[in-house]
Order: C-alpha cells, then structure tokens, then sequence
C-alpha cells in the first residue's frame, strides 16, 4: 500500500536529487524546489521547475529510495512531467474526427465505413437466391446441359442454374439502380442543415434580400425530397451561383428584384421649312464675304 507520509531519510535528499536533475539537464533548466512526495514505501518523489522556455508549467521529478534497513539513499529515475499550468499538446483525434469540409484536395482519397450512418443501400435483397429456393443450384448435381440425358437418382436432382437476369444485381441494373448505396435520412437531414446553415435565411444576405429564391428566375430545381426545400443559383453574380440554396434564401441578384430601365428615345429631328439659310456658291471669289440677299420685289426684273 502507498505511504502516505514520505520516508524521512529519503525526503531529507533534496540535495541528491537536484544534483541528479542537473546531471540529467543542465543547470541553467533547473529551478526551485517545488516538494517532495511519496509513491510508497520508502520511495520519494522530488519536484523541480522546469526553466526551458518551451516547457512553461513543467517539473523536474526526481524518485529517490532506499532499501530497508538502510540509510543510503539511492536514485531511481529523473524525468520531465507536466505540471498543473504547464502547456499541453490537444488530446490526440485520429483522421477520421480531424477532417474538416474543405480538407479533401485533388489525388485524396476519402474512405467511407462499411456502416456509415449516411448511407444505406440502394436496393435490397441478395445476389444469389436463397437455399431451398427452386433456383437454387446443387453443387452435388451434374451440371444441366440442354439436348443430354441426365442420370437422375434418388436424391439429388439436377437443377437449371439461376439465369443471370434473376440476380438482384442485374435487375438494379436494368432499373437504373446502379448505386449500390444511397444518402439515408441522417444523410439528407445533415446535408440539409450544412446547406441551410450557408445559404439559408438565416443570413446576413438573405435578410437583406428584397425576395427569396423561391421566385427568382436563377433557381434551378433539382428532384428528390431535397427539391422541396433546396434548388441551385444558377445567376454568375450571384454570391450562391452553382451552389445548393435554400428556397428561403436570396440575394441582390433576384430575377425580378429590379428592373433595368429602359433607355429613352432619341428624339426626332426638327426640320425648319420657312427660314431661308444662305448658302454660298463661290467662297473662294468673294473673298469669303456672303452676297447680300436679294429684295423679293426685285425677282423677276433684269
């Protein structure tokens, strides 16, 4: 059982484990005595700061012993342990709780469980058919081959293997099921709350939208349960364009959110028939000088 009270001769050491820290350090990383305490009988842990810059908060530990009956005082073991205020590393995660959205580049390779909890299978049922199925195929039998005589005994029986388009497989095929799994509804409800929280009403652009998405031109549907809630921006200048959006969400770039005016018409020339303009004939002979209009009363008289 551990001592509570550490062995008298063995806390006296205070000495014995400096030295040993400063063997196991240097001087210049071993500061003050911090205390000693008891790991069992006749075991005493000896503590000092640590002076290392990038060890702020850590201790050197000292164990020292000795054997029964004895008065020598041994070393046991000198290491660096952190201290309540020393400075920690986070706790280890492994990979798969560390990935963040954004993490996965080009060449990566992203493995999915075999039971993730956002995936459930596409169709169900088994390739093969079950054992007392009538396609069933006995291993025991011969192999059945069409225009040969088949020995048939008393308890095993030739069978037709399973035609190919039976399998459950080729029948997903031909329905276009070709996924072997899809989104469950844990899946679709975390997809939807990752969408919404970036392009949802709750935004800052969306509440100073003059209207939702629902109405906007730029929307394009997509199919499944998802379609009643989401669509994708399909406007370049929009914030959202080939992003998945929420109905509720939008944006300055609505469709009908303002119209572009329309440019004014140029108006029509004004042609003045009454005024007469003077028009030289010869500038060069007159000098650049306009002859003199003629009276009207003078036309016509030579």
């Amino acid at each position: 059982m551990r001592s509570r009270t550490p062995d008298r001769l063995c806390a006296e050491a205070v000495e014995i484990a400096r030295a040993a820290a400063v063997d196991a350090a240097g001087v210049d990383a071993v500061g003050e005595y911090i205390g000693a305490e008891a790991d069992g009988d006749r075991v005493v842990t000896h503590s000092f700061a640590c002076r290392v810059p990038a060890y702020r908060g850590w201790r050197w530990a000292v164990t020292v012993t000795r054997a029964s009956r004895s008065r020598l005082v041994t070393l046991d073991e000198t290491v660096l342990l952190s201290g309540p205020d020393a400075v920690l590393a986070p706790e280890w995660l492994p990979w798969s709780e560390r990935l963040l959205p954004g993490d996965l580049g080009p060449g990566d390779l992203l493995p999915t469980a075999a039971a993730d909890d956002r995936l459930e299978p596409g169709w169900s049922g088994a390739d093969e058919p079950p054992p007392n199925s009538a396609l069933a195929e006995d291993d025991s039998a011969a192999a059945f081959v069409p225009g040969e005589d088949v020995e048939v005994s008393d308890r095993s029986t030739p069978v037709r293997p399973a035609p190919a388009r039976g399998a459950i497989t080729a029948v997903a095929d031909e329905l276009g099921l070709t996924r072997p799994r899809v989104l469950s509804r844990l899946g679709l409800s975390l997809g939807a709350d990752r969408w919404e929280k970036s392009y949802g009403p709750e935004t800052a652009m969306a509440q100073a939208a003059p209207a939702s998405c629902t109405t906007c031109g730029f929307l394009v549907p997509i199919g499944g349960s998802l379609g009643q809630a989401f669509g994708v921006c399909g406007n370049e200048f929009s914030p959202a364009d080939g992003r998945v959006v929420s109905l509720a969400y939008g944006c300055g770039g609505h469709s009908e959110a303002a119209v572009m005016p329309t440019p004014p018409k140029p108006a029509q020339p004004i042609l003045d028939e009454l005024a007469v303009e003077p028009l030289p004939l010869h500038p060069d002979r007159t000098g650049g000088l306009v002859a003199p209009e003629t009276p009207a009363d003078e036309l016509g008289h030579s």
